[in-house]
């Protein structure tokens, strides 16, 4: 992943990536039962959606490196949060396993570009 032409988090792979997913979540989650909208339903959508504003968070805290990580290890305890809902969900049967299989894979995918930004964050903070 490259930090050429990146003008805004929106920019970023791991965000459309992560965007792409919340929003899929919403759209199968409509379907969920009803007896799951204040537990199951709620928490997934939340903490598909809290991945992408901690990016947007870490994306304007790039100007210290603490802060910045701090805000992509939220990213990435979020991400991780949703495959768990994820596995929920698919276990309960609210989303066929192949449907889920292919939303954990993208989350597989933003885990590891979040840890690979962690592990190495320089090229990624801002120097005025």
């Amino acid at each position: 992943m490259s930090n050429q032409l990146i003008k805004d988090h929106k920019d970023l792979k791991v965000y459309q990536k992560a965007f792409f997913a919340a929003m899929e979540i919403f759209e199968l989650s409509k379907k969920f039962p009803q007896e799951e909208k204040y537990s199951l339903t709620d928490q997934i959508r939340r903490s598909s959606r809290s991945v992408c504003a901690n990016l947007a968070e870490a994306w304007r805290k790039r100007r210290y490196q603490a802060a910045f990580l701090a805000k992509l290890n939220d990213c990435e305890a979020e991400a991780a949060e949703t495959q768990t809902w994820l596995d929920f969900a698919i276990k309960c049967q609210y989303l066929d396993s192949e449907t889920g299989q292919k939303i954990l894979a993208i989350y597989d995918e933003v885990l590891s570009i979040l840890v690979k930004i962690i592990n190495n964050p320089n090229p990624w903070l801002f120097k005025p």
